[in-house]
């Protein structure tokens, strides 16, 4: 039996035998259901409240209509509902005035679902952009997936706050697409015989270009042996770049060669340093992007993970990147963008996180089927307009 499957069906059982459990319901959306059968049945059961149906001002049990004209409004949305299968969810809800214990773990599992789906498509961004040389479309994507965190942590109760994983996940490693890899592992060259040519380039990209962007963890610990030269104020040529990889173990260790930094040393190094350093970094961002998606993504698979340590884990995730993407703007004299502005909490926005904290936390007491519950209240979203386009999964 699938829990969140079962989960769904409760939630809808309780409110077919009592429609006073919307009531606690209201930061429960249609969109964060999984079957779609299921989210237009929900957003039925809203509207008829909403339109404040009879069954919901009469003191008597609930009238069957309620259960009929729920499925019929459902029905001009999806096909195949029918009344057989809304008393099979009736039937599959042990206690209604659990209604708001079965709706967090609806909301669990559309926040995993969200996550997950947001972190493939920084994924599938990344791998595009690496293919074509860009970023822009890494960048944007990490952007919405950052949007779309903060607005579930807030959905959620809490606040974003990135937080390491006690133990990282292991994500399967993915090679960097083949044609790409040969022209950045050429420019990676290019660039380490250019700076031995003329050591006066370091200036040109030691602020901003690190080993670890170098996607040949060979031609990175060269350029580390170039900096700690360039550091020092030692010169630079092809015997003292030798002497600096020996004195830091990298020949004894199979990192380097000799036939290889000869090689590099030796290589043509008439060439645009900072030019070449922007390819680079190019690659490292799309690449930063791509590894922080597939851990996103192992993260939000991890069914164990609870919705607050899932957001701020990913969060967290996200960090390399951003910080990759700072030292990309510098390359290209970008300034950082400012912050978005935090949009102006509404009176309603702090009452309905902390109702939908307690209905989580606490189970309520079901409500009588002659009170008329008011207009369900929807969360304000706490992120500029920018950001909401993001969120795909829990609301549209």
């Amino acid at each position: 039996m699938n829990p969140l499957l079962s989960a769904e069906q409760a939630v809808l059982g309780s409110v077919l035998l009592d429609p006073g459990q919307l009531a606690h319901l209201d930061w429960l959306a249609p969109d964060h259901f999984y079957r779609p059968v299921h989210q237009a049945l929900f957003a039925a059961l809203r509207k008829l409240r909403t339109d404040g149906h009879p069954a919901l001002a009469t003191k008597e049990p609930v009238p069957l209509s309620w259960v009929t004209d729920a499925v019929d409004e459902a029905g001009h949305h999806v096909r195949g509902l029918t009344a057989v299968y809304a008393h099979i969810l009736i039937s599959a809800c042990p206690r209604p005035q659990h209604a708001p214990v079965y709706g967090r773990m609806v909301l669990e599992g559309a926040i995993h679902r969200s996550v997950t789906e947001h972190a493939i498509r920084l994924h599938q961004a990344a791998r595009a952009d690496a293919l074509q040389g860009q970023v822009e479309g890494a960048l944007h994507h990490a952007d919405v997936l950052a949007g779309v965190l903060g607005d579930l942590a807030r959905r959620w109760g809490s606040e974003p706050s990135p937080v390491a994983p006690a133990t990282p996940p292991s994500p399967a490693p993915v090679a960097p697409p083949p044609v790409r890899a040969d022209q950045v592992a050429e420019d990676e060259q290019f660039l380490l015989a250019v700076l031995v040519e003329r050591p006066k380039a370091m200036d040109e990209v030691v602020g901003w270009l690190r080993p670890g962007d170098f996607a040949d963890p060979a031609h990175g610990q060269l350029y580390r042996c170039l900096g700690a030269l360039h550091h020092r104020g030692e010169p630079i040529d092809r015997i003292t770049v030798l002497w600096e990889a020996q004195r830091r173990g990298l020949l004894a260790d199979g990192t380097l060669t000799a036939e290889q930094l000869t090689a590099i040393c030796d290589g043509v190094g008439a060439g645009s340093a900072e030019w070449l350093g922007e390819q680079i970094m190019r690659s490292s961002v799309t690449r930063t992007a791509a590894a922080s998606a597939r851990v996103i993504r192992a993260l939000a698979e991890n069914e164990t993970l609870a919705p607050g340590r899932l957001i701020n884990h990913a969060l967290h995730a996200l960090g390399p990147l951003d910080e990759v993407r700072a030292r990309w703007q510098t390359a290209n004299s970008h300034p950082a963008p400012a912050p978005p502005p935090t949009a102006p909490p509404t009176e309603e926005s702090p009452a309905a996180r902390v109702h939908a904290a307690l209905a989580r936390s606490t189970p309520q007491p079901a409500a009588r089927s002659s009170e008329h519950p008011g207009p369900a209240s929807r969360p304000s979203a706490a992120r500029p307009p920018s950001r909401t386009h993001g969120w795909t999964v829990l609301t549209h």
